[in-house]
């Protein structure tokens, strides 16, 4: 072999040396580079993750804001609750394990092969249950003084942290108004949703420390980063006038039949706050998951297929929580003729001393369209046609204004838009077409209220706009923003939209239709001692669950008070009233009556009684026990009330009606003289579809008082309510409250 020469080695070597100061410069370069790289540009990234590693955080709920009604009464609050945490990382052995869980599974009502999984982690925080109550905290307190005593390694093996669960303390009242919050503390549905921001306050941080094998350290190393509360809500809605409401509309429901709930809606017609929302039947605030409708639960048990089931199960859910109010829409019907005037009078095309004549039915081009009435109401003014709710007349004044007027006005009442109301869910009308263009036909069933879909709370909120001189005004339902202290963050005044009609056709139309309750198809509606202008409506509708195809109905009543000086106004709706009447007069009009009758004076309305109802109001009952039977007798004399003495005592040892109930005017007061009498019982008759006088004669034969509520005192009324089921077993003397409408007034 042959040596390679000096000069061949010398090149060699320089080649060598060459490429290794290139393979160091390249790979030194490339590792600056990189480690330049991670330092700039990717430095604040790694630091989070180093951060991130070192560190393990848990959010700490806030406590939600109070939600109140407008007098203070609380209708959603949070309460304290617990949330139950474990340290695994502190267990030495089995024996441990297995006690704690054995332990814990027991008070918490857990399975005990769960929690046994959970103690072997090498953790120091792992969430055994939340939420829970002050008897299960109780007894996880007792608990770690026992593992203490038994084990002094596993001090703080168990730790209690501290957590809000939502209580709603009137259950379903206002319901779908308040809404709910979930599990994790984010609003639901209805006021909880709509001003989720406000009430949810900001969570805080436990944030604990980890070592380098990503174990948690112990709770000595935590930090706690304090919860902020969130804000407090006060609403427009009144605790008292709510449960009125809700009151009689649930009994209209039994009473009626009434196939698809019902909703009614109190309105404060100069600044729009509602003053009560009701939607019935609801559901429990507190159990929001349970469906309350029983036809739907048997429906749904019936289905074996689990996906078809959890599907009707969740749409049934969904609309248990529907807010009809706001979220379902529906021909209005004859309340709208007090819109159909407003456009009328307001643009002049008819005066107060117009006629219109009524056959019983009216011609529009082919199409023939009836009058309740079939026989006609002839020639009649304009306010006889309001009052006979004549639908003939109401065709020939649509046809007045005209197309193009009517829809400007339907977009100046609000109905072609959603009022913004500060609620969720709330749906659109359904015009006869979208740019507000209609035929002659479409025109004159509009003018009365048919063919078109608005919702409950456009209507009364036209009408309210009708009622306060002609203002639109935005409805809301909260009043004010509190911080968690009571400091004022924010006010909710009313929003004027504009100006629709004005004041000098609002005053005619509040005159009208105080005089349609008074004597018209409005006055099942009337309320004594209270000047109301009030109208009804009944208006066809067709619904996919009937399977006959029949058409079904809506009963509605809208009115306000005072008259002369409008507050207040309520619209009351019943969705496909199927026993007895469905004829708004019938059905709703006597709600009205009945809720405003307690409602008024609650609210602060003074009385102003005409002779004849000063001659029938009821009084109060005085204290006659301790009395002789004749001072007892005389006195009752006096007051204007008769007597009936039982017993052979000489002294009143009881009374019925008792001290400071009310008694009708001239009823009776039955006087106990020894305790034996006064355990006798009469039953309670059924006085349903009985007149006036024969109420009073089947009641004064059982030795009852009866309290008159409604259109008493027209000459064809029946009794459609009574206060105590027939079959009551009652003492002599009680009063039974009953209500009455007049059967004339369907002038729907």
């Amino acid at each position: 072999m042959t040596k390679p020469n000096k000069g061949t080695r010398q090149k060699l070597n320089q080649r060598t040396v060459i490429l290794l100061v290139v393979i160091l410069f390249v790979g030194f370069g490339a590792a600056l580079s990189r480690v330049a790289f991670l330092q700039v540009v990717k430095g604040a990234e790694l630091s989070q993750r180093a951060v991130e590693q070192q560190l393990h955080d848990t959010e700490i709920s806030a406590k939600r804001g109070t939600i109140y009604d407008r007098t203070g009464r609380i209708l959603a609050q949070s309460a304290s609750v617990w949330r139950v945490v474990m340290a695994p990382a502190y267990f030495k052995n089995d024996q441990q394990r297995e006690f704690v869980a054995k332990e814990l599974s027991s008070i918490l009502d857990l399975e005990y092969s769960d929690v046994l999984e959970e103690t072997k982690g090498n953790t120091y925080y792992v969430s055994v249950k939340r939420k829970i109550e002050t008897k299960e905290r109780n007894k996880i307190i007792k608990l770690q003084e026992k593992i203490s005593q038994k084990y002094d390694e596993l001090d703080n093996v168990i730790q209690l942290l501290d957590d809000y669960k939502r209580y709603y303390p009137y259950n379903e009242l206002a319901s779908s108004v308040i809404g709910f919050a979930g599990d994790d503390g984010q609003g639901l549905a209805g006021v909880e949703y709509e001003y989720n921001k406000y009430l949810a306050g900001k969570n805080g941080r436990l944030v604990s420390a980890q070592n380098s094998y990503g174990t948690d350290m112990p709770f000595d190393y935590e930090q706690n980063v304090e919860a902020e509360n969130g804000n407090n809500i006060v609403m427009t809605i009144d605790e008292n006038v709510q449960s009125i409401l809700e009151k009689y509309m649930a009994q209209n429901i039994i009473d009626f039949n009434v196939y698809n709930r019902g909703c009614a809606v109190m309105m404060d017609v100069n600044n729009g706050e509602i003053i009560a929302m009701a939607t019935v039947n609801g559901f429990d605030l507190n159990d929001p998951y349970t469906l309350t409708n029983e036809n739907a639960k048997e429906k749904i048990n019936s289905i074996t297929d689990k996906k078809k089931k959890q599907k009707a199960y969740n749409e049934a859910v969904s609309e248990q929580w529907r807010n009809k109010a706001i979220s379902d829409t529906y021909y209005p019907g004859s309340v709208f003729k007090i819109v159909t005037s407003a456009m009328a009078l307001e643009e002049g095309v008819i005066t107060v001393d117009d006629t219109f004549f009524c056959s019983g039915a009216e011609r529009i081009g082919d199409t023939e369209i009836h009058c309740h009435e079939r026989n006609g109401h002839g020639t009649q003014t304009f306010e006889q046609a309001v009052i006979n709710s004549c639908n003939p007349a109401f065709m020939q004044i649509g046809a007045k204004v005209g197309a193009e007027k009517f829809w400007q006005y339907y977009q100046a009442f609000g109905f072609s838009e959603t009022t913004g109301i500060d609620l969720p869910g709330e749906s659109e009308d359904i015009f006869f077409s979208e740019d507000g263009s209609m035929g002659i036909v479409d025109l004159a069933v509009g003018s009365f209220g048919q063919n078109f879909s608005i919702t409950p709370i456009q209507m009364v909120t036209a009408v309210s706009c009708v009622a306060n001189g002609g203002n639109l005004i935005q409805p809301h339902v909260v009043k004010q923003i509190q911080d968690d202290k009571g400091n004022v963050i924010k006010n909710f005044d009313s929003t004027f939209k504009r100006k629709v009609v004005s004041s000098e056709v609002s005053e005619i139309l509040n005159g009208i239709l105080e005089r349609n309750s008074e004597q018209g198809g409005a006055k099942n509606g009337y309320v004594a001692g209270y000047k109301v202008a009030g109208k009804t409506g009944t208006s066809e509708k067709k619904i996919d669950m009937n399977e006959d195809g029949e058409e079904d109905y809506i009963a509605s009543f809208v009115g306000y008070a005072p008259a002369n000086d409008p507050k207040y106004a309520l619209l009351i709706f019943f969705d496909t009233p199927v026993g007895g009447s469905y004829y708004g007069s019938q059905v709703s009009a006597p709600v009205f009556s009945e809720a405003m009758e307690e409602i008024l004076p609650y609210l602060g309305l003074e009385t102003e009684y005409t002779d004849e109802e000063l001659e029938n109001i009821d009084s109060v009952a005085d204290t006659y026990v301790g009395l002789t039977p004749d001072e007892a007798v005389s006195k009752l004399e006096q007051e204007g009330l008769a007597a009936y003495v039982k017993g052979s005592g000489e002294k009143i040892v009881g009374q019925m009606p008792e001290t400071g109930s009310m008694v009708p005017k001239g009823g009776t007061v039955v006087l106990y003289t020894d305790k034996e009498s006064a355990k006798e019982k009469v039953e309670v008759p059924d006085f349903s579809n009985m007149p006036v006088y024969e109420v009073n004669s089947v009641a004064s034969s059982c030795g009852l008082n009866i309290s008159m509520k409604g259109a008493s005192s027209t000459g064809d009324s029946i009794a459609t309510q009574q206060s105590l089921p027939a079959g009551t077993m009652v003492s002599e003397g009680t009063v039974i409250t009953v209500t009455f409408a007049a059967q004339t007034a369907i002038a729907d």
